[in-house]
């Protein structure tokens, strides 16, 4: 049983929570932006020091790579990115890359044998916070192999031609051209060069906490769906249109909420999740009613059938009447639950056990890049505990102790798929 290093492990927090620092604990770092690049070039510095060989495809993710006893054998890769959304947390994503640098590190300082080459990766983008959508890169690069209603987002052409949010002058394409990170396609993760993956990340929620433990062995991304919820009314005078009369989208809409919540919470699944977290109100004016207002849905759990019962309350908005409103309710996309590799699950379980790390089984809420490359090779998760749940903002935080055996899991759960086939 090998031990990742503490001290190592605090320093890289402490490093990378330089670049973007936005001065309240937190980072702004967007990919590509000239705070990623910093953190790119930190990465490249400190895998070089250590004799990794760098390569670069040809959307910028990076690869650093240690060979291994066998130059026949294909590579276990473990990793996560480096950009972050606007006022986000030092571990978010990074916190995957660190884990894999330390691994590296760990095998090159203890001189761990090992016969397959292993490579500690940084992916392009999975925020989509400047640059939608999220999970660019990885998208672009498992294309071939996702499934058929979520590969038509993730076209090379469309990716490239991506606006930013900030300045839609500027395209996703001009920030690679302009990065020094373009590198060639040859070099992308694929089936023939790469034999495993592997990504630590922190929990985001709250269950390790609550429950005491350090460590996630996470089984699966939960499917969910998302739809747009849209409602029909007429715009009047705030002032002088007699209430009886109106037809208000908005107050339609907050009755239609208010009954998904109801009906929605009586189906009595704990585990299942849903959220309204964006609105558009039309005109958006403070002395006129509502003539349309807007909100998205998003709706999360493991079994398809769960699913299946809570769409279809959601389609039965349209045959309600809401306030003297229409209401129509259109699909934005699905994805299905995305279940781990089990080989690689219970070399992570195996792992924790060995080092004495508290553990349990956990689901994935959010989506991953490690998601898209499941569809390529076989791939796992580790989850690190994070404090009070927090995720995406600026108070997020995972103790270094905790980082530190995440990273320990992996390496160790690593160290056992790269000796099966020895």
């Amino acid at each position: 049983m090998y031990k990742c290093s503490l001290e190592r492990m605090t320093d890289k927090i402490k490093t990378f929570s330089k670049y973007g620092d936005a001065g309240h604990g937190g980072i702004t770092r967007y990919s590509l932006s000239p705070e990623a690049i910093m953190a790119r070039k930190e990465f490249e510095k400190r895998m070089k020091a250590i004799g990794a060989i760098i390569e670069v495809d040809d959307v910028a993710n990076m690869y650093a790579t240690l060979p291994g006893s066998d130059p026949t054998a294909k590579r276990i890769v473990m990793g996560s990115h480096c950009d972050s959304v606007k006022n986000g947390g030092n571990y978010d994503g990074i916190l995957g890359v660190m884990s894999a640098m330390e691994v590296l590190e760990t095998v090159y300082a203890e001189k761990i044998p090992h016969k397959h080459p292993l490579t500690a990766m940084i992916w392009t983008n999975e925020e989509g916070s400047l640059y939608p959508p999220a999970m660019m890169c990885s998208g672009i690069v498992c294309y071939d192999y996702l499934p058929e209603d979520i590969r038509g987002k993730f076209k090379y052409e469309d990716m490239l031609a991506s606006k930013s949010i900030l300045d839609s002058s500027k395209t996703f394409g001009m920030a690679l051209d302009a990065s020094g990170y373009k590198g060639d396609k040859k070099y992308r993760l694929s089936r023939d060069k790469y034999l495993y993956m592997f990504e630590t990340h922190i929990e985001q929620g709250p269950i390790l906490e609550d429950n005491n433990k350090e460590i996630g062995v996470v089984d699966c991304v939960l499917g969910m769906f998302n739809y747009r919820i849209k409602f029909y009314g007429q715009t009047t005078h705030a002032g002088t249109f007699p209430m009886p009369k109106r037809k208000d989208a908005f107050f339609a809409a907050s009755k239609a909420l208010c009954y998904l919540h109801e009906e929605i919470d009586k189906l009595g699944y704990p585990e299942l999740v849903y959220t309204t977290g964006e609105v558009v109100c039309h005109p958006d004016v403070h002395t006129c009613v509502p003539d349309f207002f807007e909100f998205s849905f998003d709706s999360r759990h493991e079994k398809p059938e769960v699913l299946d019962k809570v769409l279809k309350i959601v389609k039965s908005l349209e045959d309600k009447n809401w306030c003297g409103c229409t209401c129509k309710v259109e699909k934005a996309w699905n994805r299905d639950t995305v279940y781990w590799d089990k080989k690689l699950v219970s070399y992570v379980k195996e792992a924790a056990e060995e080092a004495g790390v508290s553990h349990q089984y956990i689901h994935s809420g959010a989506g991953h890049d490690a998601q898209f490359c499941a569809y390529v090779i076989p791939t796992t998760m580790i989850f690190v505990q994070s404090k009070d749940g927090l995720s995406h903002c600026e108070p997020e935080y995972s103790k270094p102790e905790h980082c530190t055996d995440g990273a320990t899991v992996m390496l160790n759960a690593v160290l056992k798929a790269d000796k099966e086939s020895t």
